[in-house]
């Protein structure tokens, strides 16, 4: 009798001890890698979304960059972490074309990782250098498609957002065009700004300043609809039917990450998402809101499998890899 009384003792005992430590969590500041560098895109988001969870968790998420390969260094980083909900990844439509894109991958975007939760959808934009004499967007599609041969396509590398979208350009348009490969987001506004390229396609993080301030010449939006921060440009699908495509975000954990810490992080991202902080942020850069159901760790799991089956036929059509 008295063994089992001490067992069941024992059983209450570890459970409260589980509780206070998930109460406890987090108890040291948490990493959100961004495997992308500082300034871009996908690093503001992943520093206001940092911010917000970091009041919902009271506790710091502290941002750390670790660039390359597209993306797959920093995610190859997070997948061999401990899951123990101090290392998390924030990435990008990249996680999803990785699996097509590079030959040799040191993890599985479907099997190493537990999504917490998609936060924003990035739309994109059509974008040409200043020079451009074209007003719409039906007369330059139609002047790249008579200059192919002497049209550059600016990206930010393989595997970047702006990457993939200029593949699905490509293929939509049944034109291949000369694509310029830069080193990050930067450097390639740099080059269509300079007129050294001729177009891009890029996410509406990166590219409102520069068409608002005239810097460079808008022509449409990769989104089903019109966009409220550009009321004036029009969706590329009237022009190339079907085309649509935004840059989804997800926070991930390590595969082995606790089911209850992965509860207590997706809780604190759906409020931080809520928060008017983010919320004014993501509006301001012409992000949208991923919906409720995509906020949780299965919705964001079955977005990450239907991207991933969507752009594997494209990259393998475009015959574009990486080592």
């Amino acid at each position: 009798m008295f063994t089992k009384i001490t067992r069941v003792a024992a059983m209450v005992g570890c459970a409260l001890a589980a509780g206070t430590a998930l109460a406890a969590y987090p108890e040291k500041p948490i990493t959100v890698v961004v495997p992308f560098a500082a300034g871009g895109p996908t690093d503001v988001v992943a520093r206001t979304l940092s911010q917000a969870m970091g009041t919902q968790l009271k506790g710091s998420l502290i941002v750390e960059n670790a660039g390359g390969a597209g993306g797959t260094i920093g995610a190859g980083k997070v997948a061999r972490a401990a899951g123990d909900g101090y290392t998390l990844l924030f990435h990008h439509i990249g996680m999803s074309t990785a699996p097509s894109l590079y030959r040799k991958l040191d993890f599985k975007p479907l099997d190493d990782f537990i999504p917490i939760g998609a936060v924003v959808d990035v739309p994109m934009t059509l974008i040409a250098k200043p020079q451009t004499t074209q007003t719409n967007a039906k007369d330059l599609l139609a002047y790249i498609r008579a200059n192919k041969e002497k049209i550059n396509l600016a990206n930010a590398g393989v595997g970047s957002a702006s990457h993939l979208c200029g593949l699905l350009l490509q293929s939509a348009m049944k034109t291949d065009l000369t694509t310029v490969p830069f080193s990050g987001t930067g450097p390639a506004m740099t080059a269509l700004l300079g007129g050294n390229v001729d177009i891009m396609c890029d996410q509406t993080t990166n590219t409102t300043g520069q068409i608002k301030g005239g810097k460079v010449k808008a022509f449409a939006v990769t989104s089903k609809n019109k966009l409220a921060n550009f009321p004036d440009l029009p969706p590329l699908a009237s022009e190339l039917p079907g085309f649509e495509v935004g840059v989804w975000h997800i926070l991930y954990a390590p595969k082995n990450t606790p089911a209850d810490v992965v509860a207590k992080l997706q809780s604190a991202l759906q409020a931080a998402i809520k928060d008017p902080m983010f919320a004014a942020k993501m509006k301001e850069l012409g992000a949208e809101i991923m919906s409720a159901d995509r906020q949780t760790s299965a919705g964001a799991k079955t977005l990450l499998a239907a991207e991933i089956s969507k752009w594997a036929p494209i990259i393998q059509a475009a015959k574009v890899y990486a080592d």
